[in-house]
């Protein structure tokens, strides 16, 4: 077992370089995907008005603003299910059960197949019925389902893609997770501006074409993350056998999943009905929102490609039992992501002006971007706190405080207060409060998880 054990450089290599070694390709991978999100938005902002449609770019872009929680659903799903299989095969790894790790593996597939069913339908049945309960614009929602519609019939690609990612992360090969991500995100930069307006031999297909670009990156991820994990990954049999579903092993990924699938998907839910109460104010900061989402992906991007390091850092270390490197993990884990998101913040409150600007929008709308960002940013160095100790708790095993803490962070604290200030008299000032306020509420409920944590879990190692 020890032979094994230091074979693998999650046990061994000193913490502060491991952290950075595992987690810098992680922060790129995660970037890209922000990087192209904004790329969709840029692009889709630039089509032009119509003989019927004036404006078409802000309604373009509200079609994307609407159907986004979809897209994270998506993702929520498939990271959360990810994590569960990252902190499971991780600590299994740690203590050398390489048929347990295999079965965790194959089931994984497994999960990924089911996982792009449940799109596949409500791509089929459910989009319109979705659009219509956030708009009554005809427009928009014809918009919205073009989009949506090619995102969740080829679904597949993100769903494999994420599933395969976490498959490589768990192993220690990050970067083979993010050349693949690296892939598939300059296909899709590449494909955007030609799909949706028609360069060379391709037709124009406007919002159609962001979509095509999209499910097109995924799925080439999915697939050299594919290659990459059959052939590379030597600590896990690829065999076809353990494709077959196991109730114990799945049961074990989703008590660490579950958590983090409800957690990731209250980013979702927040979405929506964010989407909904700004609608209260104007579909102009509907619009402002969707724009500053994706503009702040960045930072909390790159915050999520820390998380992606501690996660099986401190798993494979808790599996090894080894107190010491746990706690470092914890330290520098938090660090790290503090200064990803100090740096993030100050860069967003400099040149908020130039980054909204880029985008082709009504003077209403970018006032409201510019706004939201020197606002929301006053909040970052909370969630910064809260995003690199929800990956601890999950790591740990305690995936129900992670949630608690999404929950409160996401939709217990911000839906209310973006309620109540969507009513005040100043709302299109207010609302954006809603944002910094609800951080620094997760920000305490996560201090005292983490001092419980430590006390009832980290302490209680024998070292």
């Amino acid at each position: 077992m020890k032979q094994t054990i230091h074979q693998n450089k999650m046990g061994v290599k000193p913490v502060p370089t491991l952290m950075l070694t595992m987690g810098l390709p992680m922060i790129l991978s995660m970037m890209i995907q922000a990087f192209y999100n904004i790329v969709d938005s840029y692009f889709v902002s630039q089509i032009k008005d119509t003989s019927q449609i004036g404006n078409m770019g802000d309604c373009a872009v509200n079609a994307l603003t609407l159907s986004f929680p979809i897209q994270m659903l998506i993702i929520a799903i498939g990271v959360g299910t990810g994590v569960g299989i990252n902190s499971l095969l991780s600590k299994t790894l740690g203590e050398n059960n390489k048929e347990k790790a295999s079965l965790i593996a194959g089931n994984a597939t497994f999960l990924g197949i089911c996982t792009y069913a449940i799109f596949l339908l409500f791509g089929l049945f459910g989009i319109n019925t979705y659009l219509s309960s956030q708009t009554n614009d005809p427009i928009i929602i014809e918009l919205g389902t073009s989009y949506l519609y090619i995102c969740c019939v080829l679904s597949f690609g993100a769903v494999g893609s994420m599933i395969y990612e976490k498959l490589l992360q768990s192993t220690g090969k990050t970067v083979l997770s993010t050349i693949a991500q690296l892939i598939g995100a300059l296909t899709n930069i590449i494909l955007d501006p030609i799909l949706i307006f028609g360069i060379g031999p391709f037709p124009q297909m406007g919002i159609k074409g962001a979509a095509a670009a999209t499910v097109i990156g995924q799925i080439l991820t999915m697939i050299i993350s594919m290659v990459f994990h059959y052939t590379i990954n030597k600590e896990i049999n690829g065999s076809v056998k353990y494709i077959k579903p196991d109730g114990k092993t799945i049961l074990n990924i989703y008590k660490i999943g579950i958590p983090a699938i409800i957690m990731q998907a209250l980013m979702s839910v927040m979405s929506y009905g964010v989407n909904v109460i700004f609608g209260m104010v104007s579909a102009a900061s509907v619009t402002a929102f969707g724009i500053y989402y994706k503009i702040q992906q960045f930072v909390f991007f790159a915050a999520f490609g820390m998380n992606n390091a501690i996660i099986p850092i401190v798993a494979f270390n808790y599996g090894k039992g080894d107190k010491k490197r746990i706690i470092l993990s914890v330290k520098f884990g938090i660090l790290y992501t503090l200064i990803l998101m100090l740096i993030g913040a100050l860069a967003l409150q400099l040149f908020a002006n130039q980054i909204c600007g880029v985008f082709s929008l009504s003077n209403e709308t970018l006032t409201l971007c510019v706004r939201a960002i020197r606002i929301i940013t006053l909040g970052y160095l909370f969630a910064g706190t809260n995003i690199a100790l929800q990956g601890i708790f999950q790591a740990l095993g305690y995936g129900m405080r992670s949630l608690a803490v999404s929950a409160v962070r996401l939709i217990i604290a911000e839906l209310p207060l973006a309620y109540i200030f969507a009513i005040s008299a100043n709302a299109e000032k207010l609302i954006w409060l809603s944002f910094p306020i609800a951080e620094f509420l997760g920000f305490v409920i996560s201090l005292i998880y983490i001092r419980l944590t430590y006390k009832n879990t980290i302490c209680n190692i024998n070292a």
